[in-house]
């Protein structure tokens, strides 16, 4: 799930959430009662795609320190001239400050 798909989501429930809390406020306590449970129910659906993304984030940041790992092992030396070279890089614009 993308990052943008998972913000419009995120803002929908929000904007769902807002528009019971305020017809709550207009109507009887049974009715406040059952929007609660609409608004808790939004809110754990939008816990759950959260869960979910954090998930597939975990496992992409896994797969790509395995393949860093594996660079690294089968190339060292290049390894090593990319790392100075960004480190060259970073302190020359740090250095320009």
């Amino acid at each position: 799930m993308p990052m943008d798909k998972l913000a419009d989501d995120l803002s929908a429930v929000l904007a769902q959430a807002d528009a019971l809390l305020a017809r709550a406020q207009t109507e009887g306590p049974e009715a406040a009662r059952q929007i609660q449970a609409q608004v808790e129910e939004k809110l754990a659906q939008a816990r759950a795609q959260l869960s979910s993304l954090e998930g597939e984030a975990a496992e992409k940041a896994r797969a790509m320190k395995q393949a860093t790992e594996a660079y690294v092992q089968t190339n060292p030396w290049q390894a090593v001239g990319i790392a100075a070279a960004v480190g060259f890089v970073l302190g020359v614009l740090v250095s320009r400050r």
